[in-house]
Protein backbone atom coordinates (compact mmCIF):
# COMPACT_ATOMS: atom_id res chain seq x y z
CA UNK A 1 0.00 0.00 0.00
CA UNK A 2 1.56 3.38 -1.20
CA UNK A 3 1.28 5.46 1.88
CA UNK A 4 1.86 9.04 0.30
CA UNK A 5 -0.65 8.77 -2.64
CA UNK A 6 -3.41 7.76 0.16
CA UNK A 7 -2.01 11.14 1.76
CA UNK A 8 -2.18 12.83 -1.15
CA UNK A 9 -5.57 12.31 -1.83
CA UNK A 10 -6.80 12.76 1.79
CA UNK A 11 -5.09 16.43 1.14
CA UNK A 12 -7.05 17.29 -1.71
CA UNK A 13 -10.57 15.98 0.10
CA UNK A 14 -9.21 18.66 2.56
CA UNK A 15 -8.94 21.32 0.48
CA UNK A 16 -12.64 21.07 -0.54
CA UNK A 17 -13.44 20.50 3.23
CA UNK A 18 -12.30 23.45 4.56
CA UNK A 19 -14.77 25.66 2.87
CA UNK A 20 -17.72 23.53 5.59
CA UNK A 21 -16.26 26.32 7.96
CA UNK A 22 -17.87 29.18 6.27
CA UNK A 23 -21.59 28.92 7.35
CA UNK A 24 -20.58 28.99 10.68
CA UNK A 25 -17.53 31.74 10.39
CA UNK A 26 -20.46 33.99 8.76
CA UNK A 27 -23.21 33.29 11.33
CA UNK A 28 -20.48 33.73 14.32
CA UNK A 29 -19.66 37.23 12.20
CA UNK A 30 -23.08 38.12 12.09
CA UNK A 31 -23.95 37.28 15.56
CA UNK A 32 -21.08 39.73 16.60
CA UNK A 33 -21.80 42.09 14.62
CA UNK A 34 -25.37 42.87 15.76
CA UNK A 35 -23.64 42.10 19.61
CA UNK A 36 -25.44 38.72 20.60
CA UNK A 37 -21.49 37.15 20.13
CA UNK A 38 -18.16 37.46 20.13
CA UNK A 39 -15.37 38.15 17.21
CA UNK A 40 -13.54 35.44 19.13
CA UNK A 41 -15.75 33.04 18.04
CA UNK A 42 -15.71 34.19 14.30
CA UNK A 43 -12.04 34.42 14.81
CA UNK A 44 -11.94 30.71 15.56
CA UNK A 45 -13.63 29.57 12.29
CA UNK A 46 -11.36 31.77 10.66
CA UNK A 47 -8.35 29.90 12.41
CA UNK A 48 -9.76 26.59 11.50
CA UNK A 49 -10.48 26.85 7.90
CA UNK A 50 -6.79 28.00 7.28
CA UNK A 51 -4.93 25.99 9.24
CA UNK A 52 -7.25 22.99 7.25
CA UNK A 53 -6.48 24.18 4.02
CA UNK A 54 -2.78 24.71 4.40
CA UNK A 55 -2.47 21.01 6.19
CA UNK A 56 -4.54 19.63 2.75
CA UNK A 57 -2.08 21.82 0.53
CA UNK A 58 1.09 19.98 1.66
CA UNK A 59 -0.64 16.96 1.93
CA UNK A 60 -1.75 17.19 -1.63
CA UNK A 61 1.94 17.67 -2.84
CA UNK A 62 2.81 13.93 -2.12
CA UNK A 63 -0.27 12.86 -4.42
CA UNK A 64 1.02 10.69 -6.95
CA UNK A 65 -1.15 11.26 -10.17
CA UNK A 66 -2.18 7.49 -10.97
CA UNK A 67 -5.46 6.03 -11.52
CA UNK A 68 -4.69 2.72 -10.67
CA UNK A 69 -5.78 2.31 -6.88
CA UNK A 70 -5.13 -0.95 -5.35
CA UNK A 71 -7.67 -2.13 -3.01
CA UNK A 72 -6.11 -1.50 0.19
CA UNK A 73 -4.83 2.08 -0.67
CA UNK A 74 -9.00 2.32 -1.98
CA UNK A 75 -10.01 1.37 1.83
CA UNK A 76 -7.28 2.96 3.11
CA UNK A 77 -8.81 6.46 2.08
CA UNK A 78 -11.94 6.09 2.81
CA UNK A 79 -11.06 4.90 6.01
CA UNK A 80 -8.33 7.84 6.81
CA UNK A 81 -10.28 10.81 5.57
CA UNK A 82 -13.35 10.29 8.38
CA UNK A 83 -10.50 9.91 10.49
CA UNK A 84 -8.35 13.09 9.35
CA UNK A 85 -11.49 15.39 8.78
CA UNK A 86 -12.40 14.27 12.49
CA UNK A 87 -9.63 15.81 14.00
CA UNK A 88 -9.82 19.14 12.15
CA UNK A 89 -13.23 19.49 12.87
CA UNK A 90 -12.51 19.36 16.56
CA UNK A 91 -10.41 22.60 16.03
CA UNK A 92 -13.65 24.87 16.51
CA UNK A 93 -14.53 22.67 19.56
CA UNK A 94 -10.85 22.80 20.67
CA UNK A 95 -10.89 26.50 20.63
CA UNK A 96 -14.25 26.73 22.41
CA UNK A 97 -12.51 25.04 25.77
CA UNK A 98 -13.11 21.49 25.27
CA UNK A 99 -10.01 18.88 25.74
CA UNK A 100 -8.71 16.77 23.17
CA UNK A 101 -10.02 14.03 24.13
CA UNK A 102 -13.69 15.57 24.22
CA UNK A 103 -13.51 17.35 20.95
CA UNK A 104 -12.47 14.42 18.92
CA UNK A 105 -15.40 12.20 20.68
CA UNK A 106 -17.69 15.51 19.49
CA UNK A 107 -16.28 15.22 15.90
CA UNK A 108 -16.57 11.94 15.73
CA UNK A 109 -19.86 11.79 16.83
CA UNK A 110 -20.78 14.44 14.68
CA UNK A 111 -19.49 13.00 11.03
CA UNK A 112 -20.48 9.45 11.74
CA UNK A 113 -24.03 10.73 12.49
CA UNK A 114 -23.64 8.97 16.27
CA UNK A 115 -25.66 11.66 18.12
CA UNK A 116 -23.42 10.80 21.59
CA UNK A 117 -22.40 14.35 23.05
CA UNK A 118 -20.08 15.13 26.03
CA UNK A 119 -21.37 18.80 26.24
CA UNK A 120 -22.88 19.68 29.56
CA UNK A 121 -23.50 23.67 29.37
CA UNK A 122 -25.53 24.39 26.17
CA UNK A 123 -25.74 28.02 27.51
CA UNK A 124 -22.09 28.50 27.41
CA UNK A 125 -21.64 28.16 23.22
CA UNK A 126 -23.40 29.98 20.72
CA UNK A 127 -25.38 29.95 17.72
CA UNK A 128 -22.42 29.22 14.92
CA UNK A 129 -20.88 26.21 17.33
CA UNK A 130 -24.30 24.77 18.12
CA UNK A 131 -24.37 24.84 13.75
CA UNK A 132 -21.24 23.56 13.21
CA UNK A 133 -21.73 20.55 14.84
CA UNK A 134 -25.24 20.36 12.83
CA UNK A 135 -23.21 20.66 9.62
CA UNK A 136 -20.95 17.74 10.59
CA UNK A 137 -23.96 15.29 11.15
CA UNK A 138 -25.19 16.64 7.51
CA UNK A 139 -22.25 15.97 5.94
CA UNK A 140 -21.42 12.34 7.45
CA UNK A 141 -25.19 11.83 6.90
CA UNK A 142 -24.85 10.84 3.38
CA UNK A 143 -21.19 10.31 3.40
CA UNK A 144 -18.32 12.42 2.47
CA UNK A 145 -17.19 10.81 -0.08
CA UNK A 146 -20.51 10.92 -1.86
CA UNK A 147 -19.84 14.62 -1.70
CA UNK A 148 -16.07 14.65 -2.96
CA UNK A 149 -17.16 12.21 -5.62
CA UNK A 150 -18.88 15.27 -6.90
CA UNK A 151 -16.41 17.93 -6.63
CA UNK A 152 -13.63 16.24 -6.98
CA UNK A 153 -13.60 14.57 -10.88
CA UNK A 154 -9.75 14.71 -11.19
CA UNK A 155 -10.20 11.56 -9.00
CA UNK A 156 -11.41 9.56 -12.57
CA UNK A 157 -11.93 5.90 -12.10
CA UNK A 158 -10.28 6.02 -8.07
CA UNK A 159 -13.10 8.16 -7.76
CA UNK A 160 -15.72 4.85 -8.71
CA UNK A 161 -13.85 2.81 -6.51
CA UNK A 162 -13.70 4.89 -3.27
CA UNK A 163 -17.41 5.61 -3.64
CA UNK A 164 -18.21 1.89 -3.43
CA UNK A 165 -15.72 1.04 -0.71
CA UNK A 166 -17.31 3.50 1.74
CA UNK A 167 -19.67 1.34 3.72
CA UNK A 168 -23.16 0.54 2.02
CA UNK A 169 -23.05 1.56 -1.54
CA UNK A 170 -26.22 2.73 -3.02
CA UNK A 171 -28.18 -0.17 -4.76
CA UNK A 172 -27.98 -0.21 -8.53
CA UNK A 173 -31.10 1.44 -9.86
CA UNK A 174 -29.93 4.28 -8.94
CA UNK A 175 -26.07 4.31 -9.47
CA UNK A 176 -25.02 4.91 -13.43
CA UNK A 177 -21.97 4.67 -15.14
CA UNK A 178 -20.87 7.63 -14.22
CA UNK A 179 -20.73 7.88 -10.54
CA UNK A 180 -20.38 11.39 -10.23
CA UNK A 181 -23.72 11.75 -11.42
CA UNK A 182 -24.87 8.92 -9.56
CA UNK A 183 -23.43 10.98 -6.20
CA UNK A 184 -24.39 14.49 -7.45
CA UNK A 185 -28.60 12.90 -7.59
CA UNK A 186 -28.12 11.15 -4.34
CA UNK A 187 -27.09 14.78 -2.82
CA UNK A 188 -29.72 16.18 -5.07
CA UNK A 189 -32.23 14.21 -2.75
CA UNK A 190 -30.13 14.92 0.03
CA UNK A 191 -30.28 18.43 -0.43
CA UNK A 192 -34.31 18.57 -1.23
CA UNK A 193 -35.45 16.61 1.48
CA UNK A 194 -32.86 19.29 4.24
CA UNK A 195 -35.07 22.34 2.80
CA UNK A 196 -38.11 20.47 2.85
CA UNK A 197 -37.78 19.89 6.34
CA UNK A 198 -36.69 22.86 7.04
CA UNK A 199 -39.60 24.59 5.73
CA UNK A 200 -42.35 22.61 7.12
CA UNK A 201 -40.77 22.96 10.98
CA UNK A 202 -40.31 26.71 10.07
CA UNK A 203 -44.05 27.46 8.39
CA UNK A 204 -46.57 24.43 9.68
CA UNK A 205 -44.73 24.05 13.32
CA UNK A 206 -43.62 27.68 14.03
CA UNK A 207 -40.21 26.88 15.00
CA UNK A 208 -37.18 29.36 14.43
CA UNK A 209 -35.42 29.15 11.31
CA UNK A 210 -32.25 28.94 13.20
CA UNK A 211 -33.67 25.80 14.78
CA UNK A 212 -34.94 24.78 12.23
CA UNK A 213 -32.03 24.35 9.95
CA UNK A 214 -30.33 22.66 12.70
CA UNK A 215 -32.70 20.15 13.22
CA UNK A 216 -33.19 19.41 9.59
CA UNK A 217 -29.40 19.06 9.51
CA UNK A 218 -29.55 16.70 11.66
CA UNK A 219 -32.33 15.09 11.25
CA UNK A 220 -32.12 14.11 7.63
CA UNK A 221 -28.79 12.96 8.43
CA UNK A 222 -29.91 10.68 11.23
CA UNK A 223 -27.59 12.49 13.40
CA UNK A 224 -29.51 13.84 16.42
CA UNK A 225 -27.68 16.47 17.57
CA UNK A 226 -29.73 19.48 18.60
CA UNK A 227 -28.89 22.80 20.06
CA UNK A 228 -31.39 22.57 22.63
CA UNK A 229 -29.74 20.51 25.91
CA UNK A 230 -33.35 18.48 26.35
CA UNK A 231 -33.08 17.06 22.52
CA UNK A 232 -36.49 18.24 20.34
CA UNK A 233 -38.41 17.34 23.57
CA UNK A 234 -37.50 20.89 25.23
CA UNK A 235 -39.33 22.94 22.56
CA UNK A 236 -42.74 21.15 23.69
CA UNK A 237 -43.91 21.51 20.26
CA UNK A 238 -46.14 17.94 19.12
CA UNK A 239 -46.76 19.52 15.28
CA UNK A 240 -42.49 19.47 15.10
CA UNK A 241 -42.63 16.18 16.73
CA UNK A 242 -45.15 14.78 14.06
CA UNK A 243 -42.61 16.05 11.50
CA UNK A 244 -39.39 15.03 12.50
CA UNK A 245 -41.06 11.52 13.29
CA UNK A 246 -41.66 11.64 9.72
CA UNK A 247 -38.18 12.54 8.30
CA UNK A 248 -36.52 10.07 11.32
CA UNK A 249 -38.07 7.30 9.37
CA UNK A 250 -37.55 8.58 5.90
CA UNK A 251 -33.77 8.78 7.35
CA UNK A 252 -33.78 5.05 7.61
CA UNK A 253 -35.07 4.42 4.15
CA UNK A 254 -32.48 3.73 1.30
CA UNK A 255 -31.71 7.01 -0.67
CA UNK A 256 -31.41 5.09 -4.07
CA UNK A 257 -35.04 3.91 -3.14
CA UNK A 258 -36.49 6.86 -2.29
CA UNK A 259 -35.42 8.63 -5.33
CA UNK A 260 -36.61 5.86 -7.61
CA UNK A 261 -40.10 5.81 -5.05
CA UNK A 262 -40.35 9.33 -5.94
CA UNK A 263 -39.26 9.80 -9.67
CA UNK A 264 -40.39 6.50 -11.01
CA UNK A 265 -42.08 3.87 -9.85
CA UNK A 266 -44.12 4.45 -6.16
CA UNK A 267 -44.41 0.93 -5.76
CA UNK A 268 -41.26 0.06 -5.10
CA UNK A 269 -41.49 1.18 -1.54
CA UNK A 270 -43.61 -2.13 -0.56
CA UNK A 271 -41.97 -4.22 -3.60
CA UNK A 272 -38.69 -3.78 -1.74
CA UNK A 273 -38.55 -6.44 0.99
CA UNK A 274 -35.75 -4.78 3.35
CA UNK A 275 -38.55 -1.44 3.51
CA UNK A 276 -41.46 -3.65 4.65
CA UNK A 277 -39.42 -5.35 7.09
CA UNK A 278 -37.99 -1.91 8.69
CA UNK A 279 -41.57 -0.35 8.47
CA UNK A 280 -43.03 -3.68 10.75
CA UNK A 281 -40.24 -3.77 12.83
CA UNK A 282 -41.19 -0.25 13.43
CA UNK A 283 -44.81 0.31 13.48
CA UNK A 284 -44.77 -3.43 15.77
CA UNK A 285 -42.40 -2.07 18.17
CA UNK A 286 -44.63 1.49 18.56
CA UNK A 287 -47.34 -0.11 19.00
CA UNK A 288 -46.75 -2.30 21.55
CA UNK A 289 -44.60 0.59 23.80
CA UNK A 290 -48.51 2.56 23.22
CA UNK A 291 -50.13 0.16 24.30
CA UNK A 292 -47.88 0.09 27.52
CA UNK A 293 -47.84 3.43 27.92
CA UNK A 294 -51.63 3.82 28.21
CA UNK A 295 -51.82 0.80 30.31
CA UNK A 296 -54.68 0.12 27.48
CA UNK A 297 -55.52 1.79 24.39
CA UNK A 298 -53.43 4.26 23.66
CA UNK A 299 -54.31 8.42 22.95
CA UNK A 300 -52.84 10.72 21.26
CA UNK A 301 -49.79 11.17 23.32
CA UNK A 302 -48.78 8.01 23.81
CA UNK A 303 -48.57 6.94 19.94
CA UNK A 304 -46.65 10.11 19.31
CA UNK A 305 -44.26 9.85 21.81
CA UNK A 306 -43.78 5.84 21.34
CA UNK A 307 -43.97 6.34 17.03
CA UNK A 308 -41.24 9.36 17.95
CA UNK A 309 -38.90 7.61 20.25
CA UNK A 310 -39.29 3.69 17.94
CA UNK A 311 -38.28 5.96 14.86
CA UNK A 312 -35.41 7.99 16.52
CA UNK A 313 -33.75 4.52 17.14
CA UNK A 314 -34.30 2.26 14.44
CA UNK A 315 -33.03 4.98 12.80
CA UNK A 316 -29.90 5.72 14.46
CA UNK A 317 -30.68 9.47 14.76
CA UNK A 318 -31.18 9.70 18.34
CA UNK A 319 -33.12 12.26 19.26
CA UNK A 320 -35.09 12.13 22.10
CA UNK A 321 -39.27 13.63 23.39
CA UNK A 322 -38.98 12.31 26.90
CA UNK A 323 -36.31 10.25 28.96
CA UNK A 324 -36.98 6.77 27.67
CA UNK A 325 -33.94 5.63 30.08
CA UNK A 326 -36.89 5.39 33.11
CA UNK A 327 -39.12 3.36 31.67
CA UNK A 328 -39.99 0.08 32.28
CA UNK A 329 -37.42 -2.84 31.25
CA UNK A 330 -39.95 -4.36 29.10
CA UNK A 331 -40.28 -1.03 27.26
CA UNK A 332 -37.30 -0.78 26.87
CA UNK A 333 -36.21 -4.16 25.82
CA UNK A 334 -38.83 -2.90 22.72
CA UNK A 335 -36.00 -0.19 21.90
CA UNK A 336 -32.97 -2.54 22.47
CA UNK A 337 -34.72 -4.37 19.62
CA UNK A 338 -34.99 -1.52 17.07
CA UNK A 339 -31.70 -0.74 17.64
CA UNK A 340 -30.30 -3.69 16.85
CA UNK A 341 -32.51 -3.68 13.78
CA UNK A 342 -31.25 -0.50 12.47
CA UNK A 343 -32.04 1.40 8.87
CA UNK A 344 -31.97 0.25 5.57
CA UNK A 345 -28.87 -0.04 3.60
CA UNK A 346 -28.13 3.01 1.39
CA UNK A 347 -29.91 4.89 3.96
CA UNK A 348 -28.26 7.70 6.27
CA UNK A 349 -28.62 5.49 9.35
CA UNK A 350 -25.34 3.41 10.10
CA UNK A 351 -25.25 -0.06 11.79
CA UNK A 352 -25.90 -3.84 11.03
CA UNK A 353 -28.67 -2.36 8.56
CA UNK A 354 -31.74 -4.22 8.17
CA UNK A 355 -31.31 -6.52 5.40
CA UNK A 356 -28.04 -7.77 6.85
CA UNK A 357 -30.77 -8.55 10.20
CA UNK A 358 -33.44 -10.05 7.65
CA UNK A 359 -31.66 -12.03 5.55
CA UNK A 360 -29.75 -14.02 9.05
CA UNK A 361 -33.26 -14.52 10.27
CA UNK A 362 -34.04 -15.71 6.65
CA UNK A 363 -31.05 -18.03 6.91
CA UNK A 364 -31.63 -19.53 10.11
CA UNK A 365 -34.88 -20.29 9.01
CA UNK A 366 -33.46 -22.45 5.97
CA UNK A 367 -31.34 -24.11 8.16
CA UNK A 368 -33.73 -25.31 10.35
CA UNK A 369 -35.79 -26.42 7.68
CA UNK A 370 -33.04 -28.21 6.06
CA UNK A 371 -33.18 -30.54 9.29
CA UNK A 372 -36.17 -31.68 8.40
CA UNK A 373 -35.49 -31.62 4.64
CA UNK A 374 -31.73 -32.29 4.46
CA UNK A 375 -31.32 -33.26 0.69
CA UNK A 376 -33.66 -30.21 -0.19
CA UNK A 377 -32.55 -27.44 -2.37
CA UNK A 378 -33.71 -24.10 -0.91
CA UNK A 379 -32.41 -21.33 -1.87
CA UNK A 380 -32.37 -17.55 -0.58
CA UNK A 381 -34.04 -14.76 -2.01
CA UNK A 382 -33.99 -11.42 -1.83
CA UNK A 383 -35.67 -8.62 -3.96
CA UNK A 384 -36.98 -12.03 -6.32
CA UNK A 385 -33.67 -12.98 -6.77
CA UNK A 386 -30.89 -15.87 -4.81
CA UNK A 387 -28.92 -14.35 -2.37
CA UNK A 388 -25.42 -15.92 -3.42
CA UNK A 389 -23.48 -18.09 -0.42
CA UNK A 390 -20.64 -15.79 -0.70
CA UNK A 391 -22.81 -13.03 -0.40
CA UNK A 392 -24.67 -14.61 2.57
CA UNK A 393 -21.45 -15.25 4.39
CA UNK A 394 -19.80 -11.91 4.11
CA UNK A 395 -23.38 -10.97 5.80
CA UNK A 396 -22.81 -13.28 8.57
CA UNK A 397 -19.75 -12.42 9.22
CA UNK A 398 -20.18 -8.99 9.19
CA UNK A 399 -22.93 -9.56 11.74
CA UNK A 400 -20.82 -11.85 13.75
CA UNK A 401 -17.98 -8.94 14.19
CA UNK A 402 -20.79 -6.45 15.40
CA UNK A 403 -22.00 -8.62 17.70
CA UNK A 404 -18.34 -9.41 18.97
CA UNK A 405 -16.86 -5.83 18.82
CA UNK A 406 -20.10 -4.56 20.67
CA UNK A 407 -19.10 -7.24 23.20
CA UNK A 408 -15.31 -6.57 23.71
CA UNK A 409 -16.22 -2.49 23.99
CA UNK A 410 -18.93 -3.09 26.10
CA UNK A 411 -16.78 -4.69 28.72
CA UNK A 412 -13.97 -2.71 28.26
CA UNK A 413 -16.51 -0.31 29.45
CA UNK A 414 -17.80 -2.48 32.53
CA UNK A 415 -13.98 -2.51 33.31
CA UNK A 416 -13.17 1.07 33.19
CA UNK A 417 -16.09 1.71 35.56
CA UNK A 418 -19.34 2.08 34.00
CA UNK A 419 -22.19 0.08 35.46
CA UNK A 420 -23.47 -3.64 33.20
CA UNK A 421 -26.29 -0.89 31.05
CA UNK A 422 -24.73 1.70 30.64
CA UNK A 423 -21.36 -0.39 29.28
CA UNK A 424 -23.28 -2.23 27.31
CA UNK A 425 -25.63 -0.06 25.98
CA UNK A 426 -23.25 2.67 25.26
CA UNK A 427 -21.10 0.49 23.82
CA UNK A 428 -24.33 -0.60 21.01
CA UNK A 429 -25.18 3.20 20.52
CA UNK A 430 -22.15 4.41 19.63
CA UNK A 431 -20.57 1.18 17.40
CA UNK A 432 -24.47 1.23 15.86
CA UNK A 433 -24.02 5.01 15.44
CA UNK A 434 -27.46 5.20 17.25
CA UNK A 435 -26.33 8.39 20.05
CA UNK A 436 -27.89 7.99 23.07
CA UNK A 437 -28.16 4.67 25.21
CA UNK A 438 -29.68 4.03 28.73
CA UNK A 439 -29.11 5.11 32.36
CA UNK A 440 -25.82 6.78 32.61
CA UNK A 441 -25.67 7.94 28.75
CA UNK A 442 -29.61 7.88 28.60
CA UNK A 443 -31.00 10.60 26.25
CA UNK A 444 -31.47 13.61 28.91
CA UNK A 445 -27.62 12.29 29.85
CA UNK A 446 -24.39 12.62 28.34
CA UNK A 447 -20.94 10.89 27.72
CA UNK A 448 -19.05 13.63 29.98
CA UNK A 449 -18.57 11.45 33.19
CA UNK A 450 -16.69 8.44 31.47
CA UNK A 451 -13.43 7.51 31.84
CA UNK A 452 -11.01 9.15 29.41
CA UNK A 453 -9.48 5.91 27.86
CA UNK A 454 -13.57 4.68 27.65
CA UNK A 455 -14.43 7.74 25.64
CA UNK A 456 -11.26 6.98 23.24
CA UNK A 457 -12.28 3.30 22.86
CA UNK A 458 -16.05 4.55 22.22
CA UNK A 459 -14.63 7.46 19.71
CA UNK A 460 -12.92 4.13 17.96
CA UNK A 461 -15.88 2.08 17.86
CA UNK A 462 -18.03 4.88 16.14
CA UNK A 463 -15.48 5.34 13.60
CA UNK A 464 -15.29 1.72 12.75
CA UNK A 465 -19.02 1.16 12.84
CA UNK A 466 -19.82 3.94 10.57
CA UNK A 467 -17.47 2.05 8.17
CA UNK A 468 -18.82 -1.32 9.00
CA UNK A 469 -16.16 -2.71 10.58
CA UNK A 470 -14.44 -4.37 8.22
CA UNK A 471 -13.02 -1.70 6.25
CA UNK A 472 -11.16 -0.97 8.70
CA UNK A 473 -10.54 -4.33 10.29
CA UNK A 474 -8.82 -5.28 7.42
CA UNK A 475 -6.13 -2.50 6.88
CA UNK A 476 -4.95 -3.72 9.78
CA UNK A 477 -4.23 -7.34 8.41
CA UNK A 478 -0.65 -8.62 8.03
CA UNK A 479 -1.04 -8.94 4.19
CA UNK A 480 -1.74 -4.88 4.27
CA UNK A 481 0.58 -4.20 7.29
CA UNK A 482 4.20 -6.34 5.74
CA UNK A 483 3.59 -4.19 2.29
CA UNK A 484 3.02 -0.50 3.42
CA UNK A 485 5.51 1.30 1.43
CA UNK A 486 5.61 5.01 1.01
CA UNK A 487 5.91 5.63 -2.74
CA UNK A 488 6.86 2.26 -3.70
CA UNK A 489 4.95 0.53 -6.73
CA UNK A 490 5.34 -3.37 -5.26
CA UNK A 491 2.20 -4.74 -5.58
CA UNK A 492 0.20 -5.52 -1.84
Amino acid sequence: MRIALVLGVIGRLLKVFCFAFVPPLCLAAWDAWQGAGSWTEAGHFSISLGVTWCCGWLASQLFVPKADFRRAETLAVVAGTWMVIAHFAAVPYMFAGLSYVDSFFEAISGLTTTGATILTDFDAHGRAFFLWRSMTQWFGGLGVIALFVVVLPQLGIAGRQIFFAEGSAATTDVISPSVRQSARRLWQLYCFLTLLEVGMLHLVAGMGIYESFCHALTNVSAGGFSPHAESVGGYANPTAEWIVTGFMLLSGVSFPLIWVGFTRRPKEFMRDGEFRFYLLCALTAAGGIAFMLAGGVPGGEEVRTSLFQTASLISGTGYASTDYSAWPDRIRILLLAVMIVGGCAGSAASGPKAVRVLLSVKFMWREFTRVLHPRGVIPLRHRGRAVPEDAMRAILNLVLAYILMILVVGTVMVLFGSDFVTGFSSALACICNIGPGFEAVGPMENYAALHPVAKIILTLGMWMGRLELLTVLVLLHPDVLRRLRWRGDRRN
